[in-house]
């Protein structure tokens, strides 16, 4: 799998995963296809891969990662931000499109996860 994790978000990931249960915990990804940018994702610290998910190691994090947010991410660079008006995992897509939508973040082929969806499990 072609994917690169920025620093910054790889800050964010091992962040996720102490405070979610250890590094002996995974980082599950689900992207699809939605959303202003082009993209929608959801984000969840598990103790297991689910069924279907493959496990993507990077600089000692498991990411679990289910086929369509796998080929969703091919060539992609994930990326976090945390400005005034912007807080979460962004994605970079080569050849990405911009979306004409005033929530938007406006730059072509970002795609953003908003850490206020984030919901803890109970």
């Amino acid at each position: 799998m072609n994917i690169v994790i920025a620093p910054a978000a790889e800050t964010f990931i091992r962040r996720m995963l102490r405070f979610g249960g250890g590094m002996d915990h995974g980082f599950r990804l689900v992207v699809s296809p939605g959303g202003c940018s082009g993209l929608s994702a959801e984000f969840s610290v598990e103790s297991a891969p689910f069924a279907g998910d493959a496990v993507v190691e990077w600089n000692g994090m498991k990411l679990f990662l289910p086929a369509e947010s796998r080929v969703l991410l091919e060539g992609a660079t994930v990326d976090f931000t945390d400005t005034p008006t912007q807080t979460g995992l962004v994605f970079h897509q080569p050849g990405g499109s911009a979306c004409g939508c005033s929530s938007s973040a406006g730059a072509p082929g970002l795609a953003t996860v908003e850490i206020g969806s984030i919901t803890r499990k109970h």
